[in-house]
Parts: structure tokens; sequence; C-alpha cells
């Protein structure tokens, strides 16, 4: 059986649920083993351990890997790359910043952002912003393959009891550093694992009228809050909330769409979303054409009203 590892994202403290899903994605392919490498991870390490279908743990312990830069953990993959079959990604910042590095140095091409398992080296993944769909496959003896977190179910979290084995790697290979970091600490869920999110456009007008006019509402139902490009660009929010092709992918039970017109780069990040509900004036807006509930109204007066109303 082709043995499989798969990259841990975490914070040094918890496992991130996009690992979940490439677990379940690797499942399919062969048998499961993870790599964990960070520093002073041994709470990662446990809980990594006891996943549901886990054969092995591999664990870099170094301050090296402190913060996953991928200057110092690509060496690391490809050299536990000699006896694995593929190594496989969560589609995040960090997986898509590791993965190409590693394919490089392997001299393979890359499976990006795949959908679905059709067959141990042949997937599906989106195309033309997700409007179609490619079959592909690989003819590399190695496969490096990133996973769209959202198009897998999670796998389980208890029930596992995989080994762990030690590792040891190049360590600092001196060509980067870390600087900092600059955390948007929010009380509101995190975009990538919310069950309903409240998006603005463009047509908040600006930042404080985005706040008083999306924060209300997201707050009242225990959402997300997430923004279209163009409200990003125009300095509304940070781009940690941008939704969309060049943003976060997102499928949560119910996207919230208020002012934005639905161009196909933002419907890339969330048309697999349990229920939309758009609020828009222009009747005509791209975005009511996959909506489940659509509302043609100000949402100047539709938003706060909504909010009011929710709040009884």
């Amino acid at each position: 059986m082709p043995k499989i590892l798969v990259w841990v994202e975490h914070d040094n403290a918890a496992i991130k649920d996009a690992t979940l899903a490439a677990v379940t994605a690797a499942s399919q392919i062969g048998e499961i083993h993870l790599i964990v490498a960070g520093s002073g991870c041994a709470a990662v390490v446990q809980s990594a351990s006891r996943i549901a279908g886990v054969a092995k743990v591999h664990v870099a312990d170094d301050t090296a890997y402190a913060n996953a830069l991928p200057e110092n953990v690509a060496p690391l993959i490809v050299d536990l790359m000699r006896q694995h079959d593929a190594f496989v990604v969560p589609d995040t910042s960090n997986g898509k910043n590791i993965a190409p590095r590693v394919a490089a140095l392997l001299d393979v091409m890359q499976i990006s952002d795949i959908l679905s398992v059709e067959g141990p080296k042949t997937f599906t993944r989106p195309t033309y912003a997700g409007n179609a769909i490619a079959i592909v496959q690989s003819s590399d003896a190695k496969m490096v393959i990133t996973v769209r977190g959202t198009a897998f179910a999670k796998a389980r979290p208890e029930g596992g009891s995989g080994s762990v084995e030690a590792v040891a790697g190049g360590g600092d290979a001196g060509l980067s550093s870390f600087v900092g970091a600059e955390i948007a600490l929010s009380e509101r869920p995190e975009l990538a694992s919310a069950k309903v999110i409240v998006a603005g456009g463009r047509a908040l007008k600006d930042a404080e009228t985005f706040k008083t006019t999306i924060f209300p509402l997201a707050d009242t139902l225990g959402a997300a809050v997430g923004a279209s490009r163009a409200a990003v660009d125009a300095g509304y929010v940070p781009n940690d909330y941008q939704i969309g092709q060049t943003g976060k992918i997102v499928a949560p039970d119910v996207y919230i769409a208020v002012g934005i017109s639905g161009a196909i780069q933002h419907l890339a990040g969330m048309k697999d979303s349990g229920t939309i509900i758009a609020i828009n004036k222009d009747e005509e807006a791209p975005i009511f054409q996959v909506a489940d509930l659509g509302l043609v109204a100000d949402l100047f007066d539709a938003v706060p009203h909504l909010t009011q109303k929710l709040r009884g």
C-alpha cells in the first residue's frame, strides 16, 4: 500500500482543522503518516497520534521549525519522501508555501487544490475559477498534492493510535528568518471553520460603514466576518477577511453576502456554502444566480432591520 505523508498544520499548541480534511483525502490514497514539525509541540504530537486512521506520526521538534519557514521545512520533507509515495498538504497559506518547494526539490509536478480522489494517481481539481472541473492523472513516481479543505469531510480527531517516531532534519538552512507576525485577534469564529459567515462588499462605502453595518449582524448570529476583494482593496477591512479565488475558500452552513455583486473570483471562494443569502439592490447582480435566498433591497435599510429583528 502506498505511504502518504501528511503535513500537520498547527500553532505548536493545537492542530488546525484543515489537517483533518487532508487526512481524509490521504486515506483514499494509501496508509497515512503525519509529519509534525515545530518547536515544543508535544501537545500537537499527542493529538496527531489520536486522529482516526493514522498509522505513524513523524516528529521534528526543533526551533528551526517553530514558524514553519518553508526554506527549513522543505528539505526535511524531501528527506522523508524517500520512504513515502506522496506528500499531502492542506491548501492553506503554509501549505501553498511549502508544497511547491518540495515539488521542485523532488522534480515533480504539483497537483493543486484537489476536490476528490478518483484513483491512486487520479484526482479532480477546479479550473477557470471553479467553472470547470479537470480530471488530472500523475505519472510521477512521487506526488505532491494540496487539498481543498472544504471538499473533504474532516477525519475524526479521536480513535486512532498512531506510533510516534522522532526524525532529524537539516535544521536552520539560513535562507530566511522569522521577524514577526501581525495577527488580527477577534472573538468571532475563524473564517475557515465558521458555520455562519456575513460578508460585505464594496457597496459598504468605507471602513466605518462596513463596521457599523456588518459587524452587528455577524455578532448577533455568532458569525465570522468576510469581505470581497473589492472591499479589501478599498481598505474597509484587512486582507485576512478576503474570500475568493485569491483569498480564502469557505463553505459554511450559511453565507450572507451583503452588497457583493458576485464576481466570478468571489463566487469561486464561497459557492459551496450550504445556504447562500444575498442582499443587493441590483436585481441583475450575478450573486443572485447562486443564491438560495435573495433580497433586492438597499442594504443600509435591510441589514439594520434584519439585525434588529434577530435580536428580538
